[in-house]
């Protein structure tokens, strides 16, 4: 019967679609995408163009009838005029389908709507926070989880998502550092390029969906790390750290690009003409479309550069921002400022044309359910191959930051240990933030993933609280700093064991949007319980769970084995033990610099050299700080391995070259331990002499290699005039003849070092 019901529904879709296809010249899908946009624009009123720069979000029950009152009931009336082009927050299905139909079988044009979600780093499986992914170094392993994410949230309905996150972000205060790449606008834009094609895939089939590069622009670098908070830097940090990621996306075929909340230059991102229409449309030839952050068009009015929603919406659609979400200002606005004379119809076709164009890219005119298969649905949704994907992520995400004495890996049997930490057997905080499609406490947890190494006595104690509320999205943490209850019990079972592996760090909703902090500690009283851990057995394997660097002086002074584990997601607890068991060696390398206290922040290692950068007259008079080291506690690509491995013999092809010449750079490197394993191998430059002030280094290369014990490979790396370049404070991409350092080397502070002239 349910394959009769399928059949006869296939047969109305085709019979609906050719009656269509008739009566409308642009259903004809023989004719290119922009002759089609053009007939459909032909045929649309003013309002009817205006509504498909309009998104909603789907706050009812979309699969009942017409909702009863209020702003639901408008929203359910607007879809049916046509006057909706896209919806957010409506899932799986049924329920998208019930809102498609809606959109093209009961409305005079028929157009078909975007879904859209946020699927940061995963929809119900989860792979490892965005942060987390990207100390992989792995672009292969984080394009495959943008895969991941895709086929999941596309067998759920969804066709677009507002990912990737390409802030490039140096201050850990900031929660939404776990959704971005990092400190570095090199790998974040080679990260970048990796999930857009992750999203996308090679062509828009129903596995695909639409990415979205946010937030543009600058929106890393809120001051204070402060959530939603003003923006001010230069051109030259806009142009040479800022904007790259972005460029890297619309260079690999991104549709969509979501601008920010921030203002820049004193102007918010949303309104602002010099970022939408000169940079990204004009400069950069970018064809898709804006859409706002969640009502910043409105926020406008806030910031106090709009009067009203009026001018508020005039001025954001002036400036390129294509979608308004959830302000409800361009539906009710818009057609009133072109018909007054106050916005130009060629900026509202502009517009629509953009958007109408990723829906015609997308097939949905053609099939507008494409993405509704209800069989597709639950054969993807946690199925093994994904379950198999995240694994591999998280093992590959996760970094070695300290190992004396070879503590780890840990024995497999015969060895007892002390498992200590509310976090240890938390299945909630591994899944992270931003993970709203996900089903709370449905990651596998450390403790479990121990468990299943059978052969050793292990024993669990909670020793500590982190907080003493529900944790939710939408709700602050609130830490526990007074129950020192378990400590005893914790003590005990450390004292009584070989080895104490705790688990510390932040609850999953501690970092992410709106999630600042001002302390980059251990939260809550988890310091108190480590110290007095370490009193009774100073053994410590510490396991970090979090979301952004944290500040941990005393551990790196007297723990001897530190695992920077982030929130891995779904697969957390398996892919921790796997690493402290050893059967997966750690290769991972910080995205982000560990700072040594919460002051020193931002700090990065890309830094400008200043007028004096140390102390040659031996006196205070230099750039530092008199109560702890300028340095960061664990720098840029730094991370350890069970193996170990030796540079030598750094080359350059010739000692001077011509501006376009290809200048090749080699090296040797040696797997000198008794492990096979992976390393991270990275190419930095230094300009020393520049019309601008460049950095003391910047990263310009990397490899990912695979070294057997006691195997030899000699890597080479290509520089050409696009890595020796910069923007001047004009946006104009100079090559600059004169010396140029090189480094090679295993993290942003260590490495071989050579040069060659440029003339």
């Amino acid at each position: 019967m349910k394959k009769q019901i399928k059949r006869y529904a296939f047969l109305v879709l085709i019979v609906y679609g050719n009656s269509y296809a008739q009566t409308k010249k642009h259903m004809d899908a023989n004719k290119p995408i922009e002759d089609r946009i053009t007939l459909l624009m032909k045929e649309m009123t003013l309002e009817e163009k205006v509504g498909q720069m309009n998104q909603y979000n789907g706050s009812w029950d979309v699969t009942r009838p017409k909702p009863e009152s209020g702003s639901n009931e408008e929203k359910y009336n607007n879809i049916k005029k046509g006057w909706v082009g896209s919806m957010l927050t409506v899932r799986g299905v049924k329920e998208v389908r019930a809102v498609q139909k809606i959109a093209v079988e009961e409305t005079r044009l028929g157009i078909p709507l975007l879904f859209g979600f946020d699927v940061i780093h995963g929809y119900k499986t989860l792979s490892p926070i965005p942060l987390a992914e990207s100390a992989s170094w792995d672009l292969e392993a984080i394009k495959n989880s943008a895969r991941v994410a895709a086929l999941e949230a596309s067998a759920s309905g969804l066709n677009w998502t507002f990912a990737p996150n390409v802030d490039v972000a140096n201050d850990a205060r900031w929660g939404r550092v776990m959704e971005g790449a990092g400190e570095d606008p090199y790998l974040g834009s080679k990260i970048a390029t990796a999930r857009v094609k992750g999203f996308q895939g090679e062509k828009f089939d129903n596995n695909s969906i639409i990415a979205c590069a946010k937030h543009f622009a600058a929106y890393g670098f809120v001051e204070a790390g402060r959530e939603y908070n003003s923006v001010d830097m230069s051109n030259s940090k806009l142009y040479n750290t800022v904007l790259p990621p972005f460029k890297a996306t619309v260079d690999a075929g991104i549709r969509t690009f979501m601008n920010s909340f921030n203002t820049l230059n004193g102007v918010p991102a949303t309104g602002n003409v010099f970022l939408q229409r000169d940079i990204l449309k004009g400069a950069w030839g970018f064809k898709g479309f804006v859409v706002s952050d969640w009502a910043s068009i409105g926020e406008m009015i806030t910031h106090g550069y709009a009067a009203n929603a009026a001018d508020a919406a005039k001025k954001a659609a002036i400036a390129g921002s294509d979608m308004d979400m959830e302000s409800n200002v361009y539906v009710t606005e818009l057609a009133k400022l072109v018909k007054n004379g106050l916005v130009k119809e060629s900026v509202i076709d502009d517009a629509v044309r953009r958007i109408l164009r990723v829906k015609f890219e997308l097939g949905l005119f053609d099939n507008p359910y494409k993405y509704c298969d209800e069989d597709r649905e639950k054969a993807n949704i946690g199925s093994k191959s994904n379950n198999d994907g995240v694994l591999d992520m998280a093992k590959k995400s996760i970094v070695l930051l300290k190992n004396d004495k070879n503590i780890l890996p840990l024995k497999k049997s015969g060895a007892k240990i002390a498992l200590i930490g509310a976090l240890a057997n938390d299945k909630n905080s591994p899944l992270g933030s931003w993970r709203i499609a996900a089903d709370d406490n449905t990651a596998v947890s450390v403790l479990e993933g121990m468990q299943q190494y059978k052969d050793n006595s292990l024993i669990y104690e909670k020793g500590t609280d982190v907080a003493v509320n529900k944790q939710s999205f939408l709700n602050e943490v609130q830490l526990n700093t007074t129950d020192f209850s378990g400590f005893e019990a914790a003590k005990t079972a450390a004292k009584n064991a070989d080895v104490v592996v705790m688990v510390l760090g932040e609850i999953g909703f501690q970092s992410g949007e709106g999630r600042s902090r001002t302390e980059l500690s251990l939260p809550g009283n988890q310091q108190q319980l480590l110290e007095e851990v370490y009193k009774v057995n100073p053994n410590i394997v510490l396991v970090l769970n979090n979301g952004r660097p944290l500040s941990i002086p005393w551990a790196a002074e007297h723990i001897p084995a530190i695992v920077e584990a982030w929130h891995l997601g779904t697969q957390t607890g398996n892919a921790v033990a796997q690493v402290l068991y050893g059967d997966y060696n750690p290769s991972g390398k910080l995205p982000m610099s560990f700072p040594r206290n919460v002051g020193q922040c931002p700090i990065y290692y890309n830094l400008y050299n200043t007028g004096r950068p140390t102390d040659k007259d031996q006196n205070v008079f230099w750039s530092h700080y008199s109560d702890v080291e300028k340095t960061p506690l664990y720098p840029f690509g730094y991370g350890l391995s069970y193996t170990s491995f030796a540079y030598k013999n750094l080359k350059i092809a010739k000692a001077s070259f011509q501006k376009g010449e290809k200048i090749e750079v080699s090296v040797e490197v040696t797997n000198t331990g008794n492990f096979d394993g992976k390393e991270v191998v990275q190419l930095y430059i230094n300009d020393p002499v520049a019309s601008i002030v460049r950095p003391v280094k910047e990263l310009k290369g990397f490899e990912l290699i695979e070294l057997k014990k006691g195997e030899t490979k000699t890597i080479h790396f290509t520089l050409t005039d696009k890595e020796l370049g910069f923007y001047d404070n004009n946006g104009k991409f100079l090559v600059e003849p004169g010396l140029f350092n090189v480094m090679v080397g295993w993290n942003s502070n260590e490495g071989l070092t050579t040069k060659f002239e440029l003339k």
